[in-house]
């Protein structure tokens, strides 16, 4: 299972007042109850961030505008799946998020994100996010 290609993956980081949003996964879900970054597949034909417009706009019933990458990383699951994960800042959206797909969203301040339970492939980035190593890329001036 090793050699199948890894299922290419886009999340946004939309931040707004100091805090950034986050959507706790459903019980029937795969990864129950797990938290991470709104978005999800690229599917064939789109860009990365044309799949994260989709996505947010299925997911939270926004319009969002996608900046710049902030992070990529490969993870493998123990199950045998692997995801290529891109993360982009959302510097821009129009609507109110709702949580369509998720069992709760929030809007949690950086420092307050390693103590949620992240999906395993999103803790290297939301120990580097909650550092401020992003900081610059979230709010340019």
């Amino acid at each position: 299972m090793k050699n199948r290609a890894p299922l290419l993956v886009s999340a946004g980081i939309i931040y707004r007042d100091g805090r950034v949003l986050v959507g706790q996964r459903r019980r029937s879900d795969r990864h129950p109850y797990k938290w991470e970054f709104p978005g999800g597949k690229v599917e064939h034909g789109e860009t990365p961030q044309a799949a994260l417009v989709r996505e947010l706009l299925e997911e939270l019933q926004i319009e969002a505008t996608v900046g710049s990458e902030l992070a990529r990383y490969e993870h493998d699951y123990p199950s045998g799946s692997r995801v290529h994960l891109l993360f982009f800042a959302v510097p821009k959206f129009a609507g109110e998020p709702t949580a369509r797909v998720f069992e709760q969203i929030c809007w949690t301040e950086l420092h307050e994100l390693p103590a949620l339970d992240f999906l395993d492939g999103d803790l290297d980035f939301v120990r580097r996010l909650a550092r401020g190593d992003f900081a610059p890329l979230l709010h340019p001036a």
